[in-house]
């Protein structure tokens, strides 16, 4: 695992954007397609609005899938992940993805996470662009996770702490308006992705910073299993780099 501090939120969103488009260009070179991952939440705004302007990137040749979805969330709902990333990702391409593997947060809960799981089994990802909760989450695995599941998507419950930072963010109006259910990928699909971009910026990350990065590896701070994988680039800005020891 690598850590890269970016002086602020802007830089490191072109940070880890031009590294991940530059992952992307590598696959798409060597067998004509690649297979990503799409994190959506605050901390990826900067990403993706980089992302979306990086050059000579052949999106027609990427299949796009995304991390986590409330349950029962319509499309239309301010908060819902599908709009979020077709408004913010998908429309702004310059060409049209390949395919982009929405979950249906108004299907049967079971069904859908055997569908998308099945569609990502076949493909395997190449980058995985993602971030980390204020309370260490990874996706919408909350603590403590599950680390053992080779289920590439489960139903999960959101704990208080996920549901406060949701409202937090601005996406609903009252605690009691977050739902408490929502699809979520596994911590083990995410870390079956060769490459992995975790974007992290904002002082209310920083002790969520400091757990998973000099902690141990425990599913009470879900993001600490990034650890173990070879390949994972955390981008930090100096805000949620503050509360680093080393």
């Amino acid at each position: 695992m690598k850590t890269v501090i970016a002086q602020n939120k802007q830089e490191l969103g072109r940070e880890a954007a031009r590294a991940g488009a530059q992952l992307i260009r590598n696959c798409i070179s060597a067998r004509n397609q690649a297979n990503i991952i799409i994190a959506t939440g605050a901390s990826q705004f900067e990403v993706l609005g980089a992302l979306v302007r990086e050059p000579q990137v052949p999106w027609d040749k990427v299949t796009a899938f995304h991390l986590d979805e409330y349950v029962g969330m319509p499309f239309t709902h301010p908060a819902s992940f599908r709009k979020y990333l077709w408004e913010r990702f998908h429309r702004l391409l310059p060409l049209p993805l390949r395919h982009f593997h929405y979950i249906d947060g108004e299907a049967d809960p079971q069904r859908e996470c055997a569908r998308v799981g099945n569609a990502i089994r076949e493909l395997g990802i190449d980058v995985a662009f993602v971030g980390i909760g204020e309370n260490g989450h990874l996706a919408f695995n909350d603590p403590p996770a599950d680390f053992d599941t080779e289920e590439p998507y489960l139903v999960v419950d959101l704990d208080e702490a996920c549901r406060r930072q949701q409202l937090g963010e601005g996406w609903f109006a009252a605690l009691a308006d977050v739902p408490g259910r929502a699809i979520s990928m596994s911590c083990r699909q995410i870390m079956k992705s060769a490459h992995i971009i975790c974007s992290v910026p904002d002082k209310r990350k920083a002790r969520a910073v400091r757990d998973t990065l000099e902690g141990p590896v425990t599913p009470q701070v879900p993001a600490s299993i990034l650890q173990q994988h070879a390949h994972a680039t955390i981008y930090l800005d100096s805000d949620s780099a503050s509360s680093l020891r080393r």
